[in-house]
């Protein structure tokens, strides 16, 4: 019984804003590599990458990890890809998963809409995952945004026939965006408060606009079977693009957020 105690004040948790991190911090020598430093030329082959054959699950835009990791910490049985564009953030993600001795997941630096276009192959997707996109609050930048039609067509794609779209937000006039395109593509749930996996958050981003008591949106979309690929495709050029006015006011969340240790 003593052992047993001493023993559980050895475990490392890591905490982020009071919230625990899933995992915990193992002793070195039980590290594992999870970096994916170059990204083929084409399609990615998920089997060969993790070595088994399990269902895959992605996250576009996958900030430091918090959510892959812990999807890759409760899903052993499931294989993890997280992208960002952000070198640092997949800095954090990897080390995280690293000192976890994760063999389930990999990170890369990658944009969500390359990594779609590129590197997914067709059908290939259990889950995807994109949480929190950046909504550009000035009109010259409206163009960078990620969920497009093109986006979702590509998503639809990607997935399987029983396939998951996770989408999430705290930016109002981008989830009217998207109550209005996702269902070109997917049947959209609306999710009416948190995920019931994470009360307090999912992801970082999400962990804080909770507590400064702003509202997320949530959605769960699963793939419209009467459309095929190309017509997908096809229906992505007659929709309007993302050019919602993102509201200038909520620039101080990403502030917030990005002037806080990751």
């Amino acid at each position: 019984m003593v052992d047993g105690h001493r023993a559980s004040h050895k475990r490392r948790i890591e905490r982020e804003f009071g919230v625990p991190i899933a995992g915990e911090i193992l002793p070195p020598e039980q590290w594992t590599q999870t970096a994916l430093k170059r990204l083929p030329d084409g399609e990615l082959d998920w089997t060969t990458l993790f070595n088994r054959t399990a269902p895959c699950i992605l996250d576009l835009g996958c900030g430091n990890g918090r959510y892959l990791l812990g999807s890759a910490v409760w899903r052993p049985d499931s294989n993890h890809l997280g992208v960002d564009v952000l070198p640092v953030v997949i800095r954090y993600a990897t080390r995280r998963a690293n000192q976890r001795g994760l063999t389930n997941v990999r990170f890369a630096v990658c944009g969500g809409l390359e990594m779609l276009r590129q590197h997914t192959p067709p059908r290939s997707i259990f889950e995807l995952h994109c949480y929190h996109p950046q909504p550009y609050y000035e009109p010259s930048q409206a163009h960078k945004r990620l969920i497009t039609p093109e986006f979702l067509a590509l998503c639809h794609r990607a997935l399987a026939p029983q396939g998951t779209l996770f989408l999430q937000t705290d930016n109002p006039g981008y989830w009217r965006y998207m109550q209005q395109v996702v269902p070109c593509f997917f049947e959209l749930i609306e999710q009416p408060g948190p995920w019931p996996d994470a009360p307090k958050g999912r992801t970082r981003r999400e962990i804080i606009a909770l507590r400064r008591g702003l509202p997320v949106f949530r959605g769960v979309g699963h793939p419209r079977s009467d459309i095929t690929e190309v017509e997908a495709l096809r229906l992505a050029e007659s929709l309007p693009p993302p050019l919602f006015d993102a509201d200038r006011r909520l620039r101080e969340l990403d502030q917030l957020e990005s002037s806080s240790d990751a």
